[in-house]
């Protein structure tokens, strides 16, 4: 069974482009903001996943649509990858300490939108990215996916932060995702 989701996603704001692989495969990512590909590359292949990701979105103004819409195209095409999700973990969660900081992140799959984050950026920014969209992304990755995700990170340094939780987001999520069972995760029977 291949467990890929695409999705394409043109507005006046972005053009996205997005293929998942939730088996595996390479990381290529260019959004225009070069700690965001950071970002979404240490999610994916902590994961374990394949993201082939391209967006041209309206980076004169700022990075926020360019991030809030990578993260609904992400969110669809986990969506997409995930089917019915039958067979699935279904919930997991992880640690991931980077230097001084420590990211945590609990994932349902299970077909139910809520994101939760609870994190003070030191810093304002990291690099090019502004560190109030890290709950941007994260929002529009659970709703579109219809999964939740519960994040917390404390540290010092909004690099190693962010960083850490990305990376156990990815770690939760892949988790989450592997298929272990015959059934439905769910004692209702279906997700």
């Amino acid at each position: 069974m291949s467990r890929i989701g695409k999705v394409t996603r043109t507005t006046r704001e972005t053009d996205i482009s997005c293929s998942l692989c939730l088996d595996g495969g390479a990381q290529s990512i260019e959004t225009g903001i070069g700690f965001f590909d950071h970002m979404l590359t240490a999610l994916s292949f902590h994961a374990g996943w394949g993201l082939d990701l391209s967006c041209k979105g309206d980076l004169r103004v700022d990075g926020h649509h360019t991030v809030e819409d990578v993260g609904i195209s992400l969110g669809k095409a986990l969506a997409g990858a995930l089917g019915d999700r039958r067979g699935i973990e279904r919930f997991a969660h992880a640690y991931v300490p980077m230097d001084e900081a420590l990211g945590f992140a609990a994932a349902d799959m299970g077909g139910r939108a809520y994101m939760s984050v609870e994190a003070e950026f030191p810093q304002s920014t990291a690099g090019d990215f502004d560190s109030c969209l890290v709950a941007e992304f994260f929002r529009a990755l659970a709703a579109n996916a219809n999964i939740t995700l519960h994040l917390k990170a404390e540290g010092a340094n909004t690099h190693h932060m962010a960083e850490a939780l990305f990376k156990a987001a990815g770690r939760a999520m892949s988790s989450a995702c592997r298929v272990t069972r015959e059934d439905t995760a769910s004692t209702k029977g279906v997700l």
